[in-house]
Order: C-alpha cells, then structure tokens, then sequence
C-alpha cells in the first residue's frame, strides 16, 4: 500500500466531524486560570476574568455543535455564580482542616491536598453541567481526575463542607446526591447498582445524607440506596439496599490461625 493510499484509508476512518482535542487541552486552561483566579492572591481577579472570557469564547466554538443552543448566554450566568461557588469551597477546606489531623494548615489544604482540588474542579464544572453545555463539564472533572485519582462526575449533586480523605481511587456517579457534613475516604465507590443504557434518565446513584462518614474502599450502590443521616460506613464495606439514620455498617474479615507449618 503506497504512501497516498495510507492517508486516504486514515481519512476514511476519521468519521467524527465534531472531534477536536483542542477543546480537551483549552479546558485544561481554563480550567487552571479559574483555580487560580479563585485561590491565589497573586493572581488578578478582573484580569482573569477577561481572559477566562475569551478562554470561554474559544470553548462554545469548539463544543457547542447545535446551533440552536444559546450556549453565548452562558457566561454572564456563569460568572454570578463564582462567589458562591467559592464560598462553599471554602467550606470545603475548612472541612478539611478540621476532619484531619494531619493538615498543618489551611493553606496546605489549597495547595496540596488532592480530594479538595478535586472537589473545587468538581463544582465549578457542575455550575456549566447544570446549563447544558457540552462535554466541557466532563472534561473538567476528567482533568482534575487525572490528576488527583478522584473521579467526581460533574452532574453529582454535593451539599455543603464536604471532605475527600486521601482520595485517590474515589468514584462518585452522575446522579449520586450527597447532602452536608459528609467525609469519605480513599476507594470509595457511590455507583449503580445495574449498567444498562435504558437507565441514562434515570438515578442510578445513591444517597448520602447529612453527617455520614463513609471510610476506606466501601461500596455502595444503587439509585434506592439510602445512608440514613449520623451513620458510619467502615471500611470496605459492601452496600445495596438503604441504612437507617444513626447506623454503624461494618465490614466483618474472617481470620484462620495456621495450626501447622506449610498449611
């Protein structure tokens, strides 16, 4: 096959009219300048936002394929809606602070501690996933996600003062609801209980209400399952069906005493 034949066939196979990486590599940007415009005091408010507009000019071109979609509209919405989204960042890491002994600072929390990063990419795209813009929300939280191991989908609905422990190996689904004062630890998983296609309009995603800690590597599924308010998940526990409020739910391991060598 001659050199021309190569580059005709690839042609042929590239069906995707819509696809450009370039999107996936200017969210990254703008996803960067937004945390630093929100953090970093040396970063300058007024002047990071005029570019973050222009950034954002750039991603309604490449994402918003349907012409019908007001996506030019988004912006101004979404700037009103910053301060309160760094408000409950802050939250976020004063929850933080106060959950781990381990943290030395507050400032350490901003600058070091991956389940609060992820949590603030997590819901500065969650205002964009709430408008109906395209695919840029997902590629937020997959940037943060590579990044820290925490996969966060920017649909979930997470209430205030919530706390990632650690965080890597962390998977919370789309319609998963977690209501305030919630910690969770390393591993994880608030996912469904079937996957099947049909259920894409449905909640999949469990529940988790007020004041629940959810310790290392548990497992809880379903879009009926429930975690009563003041319980406590142990680690590596395996969950479908709902908890009553005030609950402790622990994993029980099985230990068997070698009585012989070599058994």
């Amino acid at each position: 096959m001659d050199h021309r034949s190569i580059i005709e066939k690839i042609n042929t196979h590239k069906k995707q009219p819509n696809l450009r990486f370039r999107l996936k590599k200017n969210t990254e940007k703008f996803t960067d300048l937004l945390f630093y415009m929100l953090f970093d005091i040396e970063t300058p408010v007024a002047e990071s936002l005029d570019k973050l507009e222009k950034q954002f000019d750039e991603l309604v071109d490449l994402a918003c394929w349907e012409s019908d979609k007001p996506c030019k509209k988004v912006w101004e919405n979404y700037v009103e809606k910053l301060p309160l989204v760094l408000e409950s960042l802050n939250l976020d890491a004063e929850a933080t602070v106060n959950c781990d002994p381990a943290s030395l600072s507050i400032e350490e929390v901003y600058m070091a501690y991956p389940g609060f990063y992820a949590i603030s990419v997590y819901r500065l795209a969650h205002e964009l996933y709430k408008t109906g813009f395209p695919l840029v929300p997902r590629l937020m939280t997959e940037y943060a996600h590579r990044q820290t191991g925490v996969d966060i989908n920017p649909g979930a609905q997470i209430g205030k003062s919530f706390h990632i422990d650690h965080g890597t190996g962390v998977v919370i689904g789309e319609t998963a609801i977690i209501k305030n004062d919630v910690k969770i630890y390393q591993g994880v998983t608030l996912g469904g209980l079937f996957v099947a296609k049909k259920l894409q309009q449905t909640k999949r995603h469990p529940t988790i209400d007020n004041n629940v800690t959810i310790y290392a590597n548990a497992t809880i599924l379903g879009g009926e399952t429930i975690i009563g308010a003041n319980s406590i998940i142990g680690g590596n526990a395996w969950i479908t069906s709902s908890v009553p409020p005030h609950s402790t739910v622990f994993h029980t391991p099985e230990i068997k005493i070698k009585t012989l060598p070599h058994v």
